[in-house]
């Protein structure tokens, strides 16, 4: 530990602190920035974001204007990234409704929100949220009722159904559907508790 101290401290001067390695090389990111090509620093930007996880066009757009990249470069950066299918907004849609959905139970309504936020287009976001049916819904619905349901085991049953009720609509559930799937998932566990 000792060793450790003293390799940080080594060519500081005396009651300097330790930068760290985030602060020294954002410091000397913009010099680079600088003298570079605006397009060749937009594309790299782009690279580096798409390397982490997709993006939307519009996701992109917005982390090139914070870094500054003129709206001329950027178009013309993004536009090359479309043509060439590094950014396609509709595949992004399709991919993040099968993760979202499976995942966390979302309905379509709130799969459109996420959607909206993320900059996809209402139509690219339609015909993506085509592949989730009525049937699919319910079905990931009454999974996550399922997966949640014993944390309200304990609660009287109108408490438990307005919680669970509460939580499908912040998935987006239409309340009717909502209230469905909870009086359902309630009686099924009514009906375990008594069969046991």
């Amino acid at each position: 530990m000792a060793e450790r101290r003293r390799y940080r401290g080594a060519g500081r001067p005396p009651g300097a602190r330790w930068a760290g390695p985030s602060t020294a090389s954002s410091a000397a990111a913009p010099a680079a920035d600088a003298d570079a090509d605006p397009e060749s620093v937009a594309r790299g930007i782009c690279l580096r974001l798409l390397t982490g996880a997709p993006k939307t066009r519009h996701q992109l757009a917005a982390a090139l204007a914070r870094r500054g990249v003129a709206a001329e470069v950027a178009t013309a950066v993004l536009d090359r990234f479309t043509d060439v299918g590094l950014i396609d907004d509709a595949a992004f849609a399709r991919a993040w409704i099968g993760t979202r959905q499976r995942g966390r139970g979302l309905a379509r309504r709130a799969l459109a929100t996420e959607l909206h936020h993320r900059g996809v287009d209402a139509e690219v976001a339609r015909a993506a949220l085509e592949v989730v049916d009525s049937a699919d819904e319910e079905a990931a619905g009454r999974a996550l009722l399922r997966r949640r349901a014993a944390a309200y085991a304990h609660l009287d049953r109108p408490v438990a159904a307005r919680r669970l009720a509460g939580m499908l609509a912040r998935r987006g559930y239409p309340g009717a559907l909502a209230a469905r799937l909870v009086t359902e998932q309630l009686n099924e566990a009514v009906e375990l508790d008594d069969g046991a």
